[in-house]
């Protein structure tokens, strides 16, 4: 069964780059036709999906946060990485990294395995 373990700091000070890392187990993130993304909870709020970068390493944004969002992959280590710059208090939430398929080249909603989330608090 895939794992998946989000990893990074706690606490980000507004104006920097938050980065957070995904490392999967027992599942190859260049394996068809899967792809692998970021998923934020704020406080109080719903679930927003970030982006994602795919068993191709093509990737994908919200459009809502492309200009601040880069993910990136280390597949020596089974890894993939979500950068996100010049963040805000707003920017406070759980984050989540998880699974999902692409069908027919698209990356289908509904991700089947998540890990467990990590807080991430803006603050000075």
């Amino acid at each position: 069964q895939v794992q998946l373990q989000e990893s990074g700091p706690g606490l980000v000070k507004p104006s920097q780059t938050l980065s957070l890392t995904c490392t999967v187990s027992a599942g190859s993130i260049t394996t068809n036709y899967y792809y692998w993304s970021w998923i934020r909870q704020p406080p109080g709020k719903g679930l927003e999906w970030m982006g994602a970068i795919a068993y191709s390493g093509s990737t994908y944004y919200s459009p809502s946060l492309k200009s601040r969002t880069s993910i990136s992959r280390d597949t020596s280590k089974n890894q993939f990485t979500l950068q996100l710059s010049s963040v805000t208090p707003e920017d406070t939430a759980v984050y989540y990294c998880a699974r999902g398929r692409v069908i027919a080249g698209t990356l289908t909603p509904g991700e089947d395995y998540w890990g467990q989330g990590t807080q991430v608090t803006v603050s000075s």
